[in-house]
């Protein structure tokens, strides 16, 4: 694909000095996120139609200042328990506009970025977090898990813009910033509503406008008045290090007035105050166990360097995380997929695969590889339907299915780790 982002020398000086690189470097990160058409419709193939005039159009607005942002598009969510996440879905040009922003601020508010901030930043993943998080945990008797009520819904404008002015002066920045918190979000039925407060969860910029709130609202906040209090946050998933159960209470307590003046409210239910139980810390305490990033951090066996068992605080995959990977499995509907071929259905499911063994296999991987234990069930039933030899027989078809991975150990990404113990700990 090649852009046909022309030169306009004939047009007047605009206001804004945005490149046209910009814009195209912006389409081209968008395009490789892929992602569903917004509130106009219009996908990524419709849109390449016409790709040069589009992009164009969209750099002249930009540069000009008349760029005015469509309304997003909200889509509801199931959640997995029973409740529904609301995502707004932008167009794909506006998408690429919050791009050109993400890109030109990013640079600026990350070296003011708290080091145990996580979310969305260059060079830092969600793993980092849950590894530094087990780490304190064996250091620090009481955690404080945070949960944020609706963070994404109740970001206070003002607020948030008064931030983004201590870190850039570039008119156009704040310009479209501010058009975008005030853009409308519209239903599948049409209807639009006016936003008042909040940023879309599914636009470009929005985690980089959380993480600015959540930075002077939370991040320094602690520094300047809990500096003793450790803390992992990813977006607004947050836990905290005490080293008393009184300094966990009196730390969620200052914690609901913080961000209660800063237009937020923390969850009553879901934040709680655990003890991180284990062979060295047995005090009776209701909650000893939390979740965090898909990891649930309790007491769990272990072995020492001289081989010796004892109880650890240590992450695993969540049993949230296992039900979701079982449900992904079971909608693949392999067993029925007769007209396909072994090596097709591993093609199709080994990217999926591969991100779950990279993410859930770096902590207590044996308490995750059990979820590949129903996947194999649906492979030999696969291999039952498929072949008229194997048909009523799941004892001959498994014998198959083991044949195959033994010829062909690499052909399913989670075989190796499965069957041959090598992954690390």
């Amino acid at each position: 694909m090649t852009t046909a982002l022309r030169d306009d020398p004939a047009s007047e000086v605009k206001p804004f000095d945005i490149p046209k690189r910009w814009v195209w470097e912006s389409y081209k990160r968008v395009r490789s996120k892929g992602g569903s058409p917004g509130c106009d419709g219009q996908d990524f193939k419709a849109f390449e139609v016409e790709l040069g005039g589009n992009l164009y159009k969209l750099w002249n607005r930009l540069s000009s200042g008349s760029y005015q942002p469509p309304p997003v598009l909200s889509v509801e969510i199931p959640k997995a328990n029973g409740g529904v996440r609301t995502l707004g879905i932008p167009t794909i040009a506006d998408r690429v506009a919050q791009m050109v922003v993400k890109r030109a601020l990013e640079p600026a508010l990350e070296e003011y970025f708290h080091a145990d901030s996580y979310g969305y930043r260059p060079g830092k993943s969600a793993l980092d977090a849950v590894s530094i998080t087990r780490q304190r945990c064996w250091r620090y008797d009481w955690v404080v898990d945070l949960d944020i009520r609706a963070f994404f819904d109740t970001i206070d404008h003002d607020l948030l813009l008064q931030a983004l002015r201590r870190h850039t002066e570039e008119r156009w920045i704040l310009l479209y910033t501010e058009r975008w918190l005030k853009a409308d979000s519209v239903l599948s039925d049409g209807q639009r509503h006016p936003r008042e407060r909040g940023t879309p969860q599914g636009g470009v910029i929005s985690p980089l406008l959380a993480n600015l709130f959540l930075h002077y609202v939370f991040d320094t906040w602690m520094d300047r008045h809990w500096p003793d209090v450790p803390f992992a946050r990813y977006a607004d998933d947050a836990v905290c290090h005490c080293r008393s159960e009184e300094d966990a209470r009196r730390l969620v307590e200052a914690l609901e007035k913080r961000f209660a003046d800063c237009g937020l409210s923390l969850h009553p239910e879901k934040t709680r105050i655990v003890y991180c139980r284990d062979d060295r810390r047995r005090c009776e305490y209701p909650q000893t166990s939390f979740d965090f990033l898909g990891y649930t951090f309790r007491g769990r066996p272990a072995r020492d360097r001289q081989d010796r068992l004892f109880i650890g605080f240590n992450p695993a995959v969540s049993s949230k995380s296992r039900k979701a990977m079982s449900i992904k499995m079971h909608g693949w509907c392999l067993h029925r997929r007769v007209g396909d071929t072994l090596e097709s259905l591993a093609k199709a499911i080994n990217p999926v695969l591969r991100g779950w063994l990279a993410y859930y296999g770096r902590f207590n991987v044996g308490e995750f590889l059990s979820v590949f234990v129903c996947l194999e069930q649906k492979l030999v039933r696969w291999a039952c339907r498929k072949y008229k030899i194997l048909r009523r027989s799941l004892r001959r078809s498994k014998r198959f299915v083991c044949r195959v991975r033994q010829v062909e150990p690499t052909m399913f990404q989670h075989w190796q780790a499965l069957y041959s113990g090598r992954m690390g700990r």
